[in-house]
C-alpha cells in the first residue's frame, strides 16, 4: 500500500493545483462509512501536510479541501444512517466488525452528541458513529453542530501534523548538513 500511497503524493506535488482536489476526495472516503476502512487517507493528508511545510503546497487550500471532504463523507454517512437504519450494519465490511458499533454505542451513552466530534478522531468509532447518529434520528441541528465542529478540527490538525513533522525532519536535517 505504501506505495500507492507514494504514487498519490508524488501526483500531488507535480499537479499542485489538483491538490485540493484530492485532498478533498480522500477527505471524502475517510470520513465515509465502509470508505474510511479501505482508504489511506490519514497518510495522505499527513503527507500533504509535509509537502505544505517545504513549500510545495498552500497549507489553507488543503485545509478548505480537507474540510469540505470531511463534511461531505460525514453528513453523507448520517444519512445513510437516517434512511436505511440498523440493516447497514449487516452489511459488509461493518458487519465483520460489531466490536466498532457496540464501541460507539458506549461513546454515545457516555459522551452523547459530542461523540460525534470524537469519531473524527477516534480510528475505530469513524466507520460507524456518523451511521448511527442518523440511525439513532439524531436531530439534524444537533449533528450538524457537532459534526461541523470536529470536521473543520480535524482538516486543519491531521495536515498540521505533517506539516509540523516537515518542519521538525528539515530542522533535525539542517542540523546534520551544516
Amino acid at each position: 500500500m505504501s506505495g500507492w500511497i507514494d504514487s498519490i503524493i508524488g501526483f500531488i506535488e507535480a499537479n499542485q493545483a489538483w491538490a485540493p482536489w484530492i485532498i478533498l476526495v480522500f477527505s471524502i472516503g475517510e470520513n465515509t462509512a465502509f470508505l474510511s476502512i479501505v482508504l489511506p487517507s490519514t497518510a495522505v493528508l499527513v503527507a500533504t501536510g509535509a509537502l505544505a511545510s517545504a513549500g510545495a503546497l498552500n497549507f489553507t487550500t488543503l485545509f478548505l479541501g480537507a474540510a469540505v471532504g470531511a463534511m461531505i463523507g460525514s453528513f453523507g454517512s448520517y444519512w445513510l444512517g437516517l434512511r436505511y437504519g440498523a440493516a447497514i450494519l449487516r452489511m459488509w465490511p461493518i458487519r465483520n466488525h460489531p466490536e466498532w458499533v457496540e464501541k460507539a454505542r458506549d461513546f454515545f451513552q457516555r459522551y452523547g452528541a459530542a461523540t460525534v466530534f470524537l469519531g473524527h478522531f477516534v480510528t475505530f468509532l469513524r466507520p460507524v458513529v456518523f451511521l448511527m447518529a442518523g440511525m439513532s434520528r439524531m436531530p439534524f441541528a444537533t449533528f450538524a453542530l457537532w459534526n461541523t465542529l470536529g470536521c473543520l478540527v480535524w482538516a486543519w490538525v491531521v495536515p498540521k501534523v505533517g506539516e509540523v513533522g516537515g518542519y521538525l525532519i528539515g530542522w533535525i536535517w539542517s542540523l546534520f548538513a551544516a
